[in-house]
C-alpha cells in the first residue's frame, strides 16, 4: 500500500513567492530521497517556472508538487498553471534562446531537460498549464 502523497502548493505573484515554490520544492524532494543534485534540479525547474508565472501573467498563478512514494521508488509531479495571457507560438516557445522580454530565453527549454517528463499546453486568452514529472533514480 502506497502513502498518501505529499503535496504542496504554492501561490506565485512576486519574486518572493517564486523563491519559496523554489525552497519547498527542494525540501519536499530531499524528504522523499532525492541526491541533492536531483532536489536542486527540480528546485530550479520550479524557479523557471515560476518566474514565468510572475513575468507573463497579470495575477501569478499557482505552483503544485505532489510527490507519491511507489515500490522502491518515488515521484514529484510539478504543476505550474495560470489563466494569464496564455503562448501564442508554443514551437517558438519551447526552441532554446527565444524570448518576449529580452531574457536569455532557456527557461523553458532548460526546464524540459531538468526532468523526465513535460506537458505543456496553453490557450492565447485563458492561459497555460505545464506538467513535469521528476522521478527519483
Amino acid at each position: 500500500m502506497n502513502p498518501e502523497p505529499d503535496v504542496v502548493t504554492v501561490r506565485v505573484t512576486s519574486e518572493i513567492d517564486a523563491a519559496e515554490a523554489r525552497q519547498e520544492a527542494r525540501r519536499l524532494a530531499l524528504r522523499h530521497g532525492f541526491t541533492t543534485v536531483r532536489a536542486h534540479g527540480l528546485a530550479t525547474a520550479v524557479s523557471e517556472l515560476a518566474m514565468n508565472l510572475v513575468l507573463h501573467t497579470d495575477r501569478g498563478g499557482l505552483i503544485r508538487l505532489t510527490a507519491q512514494d511507489a515500490t522502491g521508488a518515488a515521484v514529484i509531479e510539478l504543476v505550474a498553471e495560470d489563466d494569464g495571457p496564455g503562448i501564442r507560438d508554443l514551437a517558438l516557445a519551447m526552441e532554446d534562446g527565444y524570448s518576449t522580454r529580452g531574457g536569455l530565453g532557456c527557461g523553458l527549454p532548460g526546464t524540459r531537460r531538468l526532468v523526465d517528463a513535460f506537458a505543456i499546453t496553453s490557450q492565447v486568452g485563458e492561459g497555460t498549464r505545464i506538467v513535469c514529472l521528476v522521478r527519483r533514480p
